[in-house]
């Protein structure tokens, strides 16, 4: 577990480019369903990702205003 508050907004950063790029890569559209439940679980995970990176980031800006 990374204690560090910018070690956290770092590696949030990085896990959220990673499944930007993984699920912007695999989108195929001529539609293969067969992989249609991971493509969405993916998307959500996405989702979730920027999410987290823009409430860790917004976290980290605070914290460095205040010194």
């Amino acid at each position: 577990m990374i204690k560090s508050l910018k070690g956290q907004f770092i590696l949030s950063i990085f896990v959220a480019i990673g499944f930007v790029y993984s699920t912007f890569s695999t989108i195929e559209f001529t539609g293969d369903e067969r992989f249609l439940s991971v493509r969405v679980l993916f998307f959500f995970i996405m989702i979730l990702s920027v999410f987290n990176a823009g409430l860790l980031s917004e976290k980290y800006i605070q914290t460095r205003k205040k010194k």
